[in-house]
């Protein structure tokens, strides 16, 4: 709008990460100093307030910390600051600070130094009311009439009026008809407060009719007798707004003004004193704040008003008189009059930018330099125009929405797992029930394509397996260079574990310093866990896989264990685990099936995954494309069932561990403090068996404590064991099914939520979330349920169920509904039976509505 930008006087940036708004500046005599000149106090949000006494610096050094006087860490944060004569029987300025739940009084003053480092100022405490309610903005002035001081009016979140004066609590007020606070002034002239209601109207309350209105703690509290002395409270008058208000102002700098100035988000309000309005100026930008001052024009008012596109604009009523450029959008503005001028405008950013300036401009002496004139290479600039429109093309043939990532990462991770077994082996335990534990190589070979600072590479592996070394630091690579780390995996514990897979993650800096993470994943060899043996003539547990092709030789498929079998025919196979039961591979002459049979129900989970696994890779290499495998069921929940109750009994066990020896500790304390103050008395008192006593104790915290140690080492089996049925259970449905790898991914993302059990959060209350939700989201059979679900928000607390019976029914009827044809998919269209030559059908996309959830998604 304007070429011309405001002078920068004297300017200071306060902090870093603070917060301000319109209430956190004010400009005045502060310390009362007599000369007349103002100072400038800033009040943040992050509690720290700060007085500055701004001078137009003469050389090159000084600047903001010259003008500084104050600076004090408050406690907590600072709303609004006020200056006034807030203390009775003193005529001079103090400071109010207004803090959410606290209103502060300080006095500010000076002593004049003897040395060069200038004066000192104090910051003093002289009173402060502690608020019931959260404050949110407050306002001062002469409340009734009374002259020589001035009253507080706080403003309550909850629509309080609340009334100070001076270091004593008058009474409080709550505003009819309040929803949200409103900006609050105090007009001297008629003695009333003006303020913005919900309704976007602007209501006046005489200060006389507040005093004789019902108190405000009657309303609040059913339990009170009601007040019948004191009148229902009413505005003398209302103006209707129809907008909300940001600001309000009552310029007092003149006994001939009688106008109420209100900043509204699209138009500048001025009214008379008795709610008539005078005039009104709409707005074509957003204002941010203003500030009335006087006009050198009798009947006039001049207007400070500031916006959010960086312009301090002057208003003479609704003409529009001079425009300025600030460096940010203020939202505070003040005039003050220093030292070597007067008239200074005072404004102040939402992050902290201070700035005094003066209206006026300064000529500019840049000039453009010549441009030396050449002839255009028309050959050089037509090449250039090619590969530019190359560029384009290339551009704009992908219509991706993520960022394409670099074809080339600066590290290249390849990881290479031995095919044998370590001599000797590296494992910690060297032998589990009479077999040696054996150990694998895996050899990491890491390769820069671009000079990599120091980088560091992590190891992770699932318990109970573990690692030589879980870290690496590798050194700086320049282009082409490349590290080998070498390691062991073993088993190093007395259960087998859910997985064989481990992750390796390698975080270094780019070239440019921005911090990436590259990962990658390993397999490790299923006879890292068990050996061959006999097959068991007996079994608990039994499992059919079903295929399409003629049955494979089991000795051409496990090739590391059929030298140590004792079935040469290839048609069963037995795997005797480190530390868990006997697996059988069984492989029918007559038929197309095969039957996995042990006596522990997860333990067959790796040995299936194994099988299924190298199924698809031996008919991939012989090239039958049509290969597929099927459960025919039924699916064997109730030995599933038994590894949820042995892993909820654990919990509840630890819990009440738990609370055992919180009693245990208790009890040790208070016998402690008993005996010590046996011991500190001067006349000495039989210790009437409290050392027993504090020994007996000591002896439950310690045995205790073992005990919990112990259930806590066995729940860490339970829940491996538990993920490890649940894998093989997700296993069966998706080959029972014929689920695709999508859906497969949300029904493990749903049995599996937690990689791991925490006191605060365990498997069983995140599993039964998760299965909730997709039963009455994609599993629902009634589309009402699915639209009610997704517009519910929130939920009650996880915690710690009382059984598991909610859970294993909800797990069941999850069963039931995908046996019946329930579709498993983020989106939440109606799985009702349809038939089938229309379930493949594409679903229209408007159909699909977004269903997420922090366990299955």
């Amino acid at each position: 709008m304007s070429l011309f930008k405001a002078r920068d006087w004297w300017s200071a940036t306060l902090g870093e990460g603070e917060e301000f708004d319109q209430g956190c500046l004010c400009v005045g005599d502060v310390d009362n100093s007599g000369t007349g000149h103002d100072k400038v106090v800033v009040g943040s949000y992050m509690g720290m307030l700060r007085i500055f006494s701004p001078h137009a610096s003469k050389t090159s050094e000084g600047g903001p910390a010259d003008a500084q006087l104050l600076e004090v860490q408050l406690q907590n944060a600072i709303i609004q600051v006020e200056l006034g004569k807030f203390v009775s029987c003193s005529e001079l300025l103090h400071l109010a600070v207004l803090h959410p739940r606290k209103l502060s009084v300080y006095s500010v003053s000076g002593t004049a130094g003897n040395v060069e480092h200038g004066d000192q100022y104090q910051l003093k405490l002289v009173y402060e009311h502690n608020l019931q309610r959260t404050a949110c903005n407050m306002t001062y002035g002469t409340f009734g009439g009374v002259t020589g001081h001035h009253s507080l009016c706080i403003q309550s979140m909850d629509g309080m009026l609340m009334f100070f004066e001076q270091d004593s609590y008058s009474f409080g007020r709550f505003l009819p008809g309040f929803l949200l606070p409103g900006p609050l002034t105090y007009n001297p002239r008629t003695d009333s407060f003006l303020t913005v209601s919900s309704a976007r109207e602007l209501e006046s309350y005489k200060y006389e009719t507040l005093a004789v209105a019902t108190e405000a703690e009657s309303r609040q509290d059913p339990n009170l007798p009601l007040k019948t002395g004191g009148k229902r409270l009413t505005p003398d008058w209302v103006f209707v707004l129809g907008e909300q208000a940001l600001d309000l102002c009552v310029p007092s700098f003149s006994h001939a003004s009688s106008h109420i100035f209100i900043l509204g988000e699209r138009n500048i309000y001025c009214l008379r004193d008795n709610g008539q309005i005078h005039f009104m100026k709409k707005l074509e930008f957003n204002p941010s704040c203003f500030l009335p001052y006087a006009s050198v024009t009798d009947g006039t008012t001049n207007l400070l008003l500031g916006n959010h596109t960086n312009m301090l604009l002057v208003y003479q009523d609704v003409t529009l008189k001079w425009a300025s450029q600030l460096s940010f959008i203020p939202v505070a503005v003040r005039v003050a009059n220093f030292l070597d001028v007067k008239g200074v405008v005072v404004s102040l950013s939402s992050d902290g930018h201070l700035l005094c300036s003066y209206m006026g401009t300064d000529p500019s002496f840049f000039s453009t330099p010549k441009v030396d004139a050449r002839e255009a290479d028309y050959e050089q600039v037509e090449a250039e125009m090619k590969k530019l429109q190359k560029f384009i093309r290339e551009a704009t043939r992908t219509q991706d929405i993520l960022p394409k990532t670099d074809s080339e990462d600066d590290l290249c991770i390849t990881t290479t797992v031995s095919s044998s077994m370590d001599n000797p082996s590296q494992a910690l335990i060297h032998d589990i029930n009479g077999l040696p534990v054996p150990s694998v190589t895996v050899q990491v070979k890491v390769k820069a394509s671009s000079v990599v600072k120091s980088s560091k590479l992590s190891i992770g592996v699932q318990p109970p397996l573990a690692v030589t070394q879980e870290q690496f630091v590798l050194e700086a690579m320049g282009v082409g260079s490349s590290k080998v780390v070498v390691f062991s995996a073993f088993l190093n514990g007395h259960y087998p574990p859910a997985d064989l897979t481990g992750d390796i993650t390698v975080s270094y800096s780019s070239p440019t310093g921005v911090p990436k993470v590259l990962q990658s994943r390993f397999n490790l060899p299923l006879s890292l866990v068990c050996v061959a043996c006999p097959p068991p003539k007996a079994t608990k547990f039994k499992i059919t896989v079903d295929t399409n092709q003629p049955p494979v030789d089991l000795s051409s498929i496990f090739r590391e264990f059929s030298a140590k079998s004792e079935d040469k025919d290839g048609n069963s196979l037995a795997f005797q685990l480190l530390s868990g039961a006997r697996v059988t591979v069984l492989a029918s002459k007559t038929s197309q099936r095969y039957r996995i049979q042990s006596d522990s129900f997860e333990d067959m989970w790796l040995v299936v995954k194994e099988l299924v696994h190298r199924f698809d890779q031996h008919f991939s290499k012989v090239g039958i494309k049509d290969f597929k495998k099927s459960f025919s069921g039924p699916l064997p929940l109730e030995e599933y069932f038994l590894s949820v109750d042995n892993h909820f009994q654990l919990r509840i066990s630890a819990q009440k561990y738990q609370d055992l020896l919180s009693e245990r500790a208790v009890q040790f304390r208070a016998i402690q403090r008993r005996l010590l103050t046996r011991f500190k008395d001067k006349t000495p008192a039989p210790l009437q068996n409290l050392d027993t006593l504090m020994d007996a104790t000591y002896s439950q915290v310690m045995a205790l404590a073992e005990a919990a140690e112990e259930n806590r080492a066995l729940l860490e089996e339970a829940f491996v064991r538990l993920r490890s049925a649940t894998h093989l259970l997700v296993l069966l449905l998706s080959l029972w099914q014929g689920l695709t790898p999508d859906q497969t991914s949300i029904l493990e993302a749903t049995l599996l939520p937690l990689l791991q059990d925490t006191p605060q959060l365990g498997w069983e209350e995140s599993c039964d979330a998760a299965v909730s939700h997709l039963l009455r989201t994609c599993l629902s059979q009634n589309p009402k349920d699915q639209a009610t679900s997704l517009a519910q928000t929130g939920g009650s607390v996880l915690g710690l169920p009382s059984d598991t019976a909610r859970l294993k029914k909800h797990i069941t009827l999850l069963c039931e509904r995908i046996g019946k044809g329930g579709r498993l998919t983020l989106a939440s269209e109606a799985n009702v039976q349809v038939p089938a030559q229309v379930q493949n059908l594409a679903v229209p996309a408007s159909a699909a509505v977004l269903c997420t959830h922090t366990h299955t998604c």
